[in-house]
């Protein structure tokens, strides 16, 4: 810290990127307070036991690997570089400096543990759609998977600052529609495909049954708790001050400034404003178009900011509404589409709220953003409707569905993807947790024995 302007800089950057992950970490109660409402009673435990441990699993793997992933994958590799195993890669290795206690770099460890929650992010979103007939250990391999290697490839490529497809398809997708949303979505499809739909859900002749949330107040105040968090996934997407002169005096002027991931200038009022108008524009399309059903609006507030969230650091509020709200729309009808058409059983929705809301927020972003700079950059591709439909096909389809469905039709295989029939009839918490519920019952008899014994009932 050469000077006092320095110092402070550096001490607000570092409180700023731990603010958000205090932010992001409601993101995760949400999660699991919204997939615990949606299971049924029988289901509850292990649906929460499910989702939190995705927690101490993907951190220690994100800490060993997932992090360099992200800093030494971003040309490809061998696309537009090779794997870079002496710079910024061999700088965010476990074993380096940066990554340990110290205080000559105060801002690794805060930017390390936002992308964190991202992580978690990507690995809850896929946790939801695969409720109640998933083996915890089949889910905890998955979440390994999309949350420290396959997401975090997709951030390296079309993310970071100098990801080849910034540079070569002008992918631009500043609060991540397609690097974790469509991706994660993708993932959750590419399970279900092979995972199959929960006993009961659909009848002889193949139309759905709706599998009623057992309590929906936990959804909505979980929905609405993600909706808190977001503030800080969007404002972790951003670095909060930086010069002219910090990333080559590709910025003009001379004031400090706050930019996106690609070091593209934006301020925090123009990303409320976007956020909070896609919230908007998506709740009331989804209450439209849902007539009113509770659990669709309030989902649908959350698919409005994800498809926004590729262009909402360059659009007009009114854009950023108006596409909230046509993605809201294209998500709500593909998702009973394709679950009558494929039999697709996606508990939650997170398919579509996710997959489907941020691949078609990506596209959008090439045709609304058509022509403008992806990148501060000289020689960088310019933002297209096809270099954001390719990026969108990487994300979702290649980075997101692939890998995820070769991976369950192997455990599937291996008879380690779904839980038994019977289990699954009988509710997994009766399985799993058992010793709990014996000691209920014999805790209840216990107390009625001692109630007779007293004369206080017959």
């Amino acid at each position: 810290m050469d000077t006092d302007i320095g110092a402070l800089t550096t001490v607000f950057t570092e409180f700023y990127y731990w603010l958000t992950v205090a932010l992001m970490f409601l993101i995760h109660v949400g999660f699991c307070m919204y997939e615990v409402g949606a299971s049924r009673q029988k289901n509850m435990m292990h649906t929460l036991m499910k989702n939190s441990m995705l927690i101490p699993l993907v951190t220690i793997t994100w800490f060993f690997f997932g992090w360099w992933i992200y800093w030494g994958f971003s040309s490809g590799p061998f696309i537009t570089g090779g794997i870079d195993p002496d710079g910024l890669g061999a700088a965010n290795t476990p074993w380096s400096e940066t990554m340990s206690t110290n205080l000559s770099d105060r801002i690794t460890g805060v930017f390390w543990a936002a992308f964190l929650l991202f992580s978690w992010t990507a690995a809850s979103i896929v946790s939801g759609a695969v409720i109640e007939r998933i083996r915890s250990s089949a889910f905890w391999i998955f979440a390994v998977l999309v949350g420290s290697v396959t997401w975090v490839i997709d951030a390296a490529w079309g993310w970071h600052y100098g990801g080849w497809m910034v540079q070569l398809l002008g992918y631009h997708d500043a609060y991540a529609s397609g690097v974790i949303h469509a991706i994660a979505g993708g993932a959750a499809l590419g399970i279900l495909v092979h995972l199959g739909p929960r006993i009961g859900k659909f009848r002889a002749d193949g139309t759905p049954r709706n599998i009623v949330p057992h309590n929906p107040w936990l959804i909505t105040i979980g929905l609405f708790l993600i909706y808190t968090g977001f503030w800080g996934f969007y404002v972790a997407c951003n670095v909060p001050v930086i010069s002219p002169e910090g990333i080559g005096g590709q910025i003009t002027g001379v004031t400090q400034t706050a930019t996106t991931i690609y070091l593209t200038p934006t301020t925090l009022g123009a990303i409320t404003m976007n956020f909070l108008m896609s919230l908007s524009g998506g709740m009331l399309a989804g209450y439209v178009v849902s007539r009113g059903d509770a659990f669709w609006t309030y989902s649908s507030g959350l698919a409005g900011i994800i498809t926004a969230s590729a262009g909402n650091d360059l659009y007009h509020p009114i854009q950023a509404m108006i596409i909230g709200a046509v993605g809201v729309v294209l998500m709500y009808k593909l998702h009973f589409w394709v679950e009558r058409k494929f039999k697709i059983d996606d508990a939650v929705g997170a398919v579509a709220v996710h997959g489907y809301a941020g691949f078609i927020g990506v596209v959008i972003a090439g045709f609304v953003l058509w022509g403008h700079p992806s990148s501060p950059y000289e020689g960088y591709a310019v933002i297209t409707p096809w270099g954001q439909f390719i990026g969108a096909i990487i994300m979702f389809w290649v980075l997101g569905f692939l890998p995820c469905w070769i991976l369950a039709g192997i455990l599937k295989s291996a008879g380690a993807l779904r839980i038994p029939k019977e289990i699954e009839l009988a509710g997994l918490d009766l399985a799993e947790f058992h010793g709990r519920y014996l000691d209920e019952t014999e805790v209840a008899e216990a107390e009625l024995q001692e109630a007779r014994e007293a004369g206080l009932i017959p």
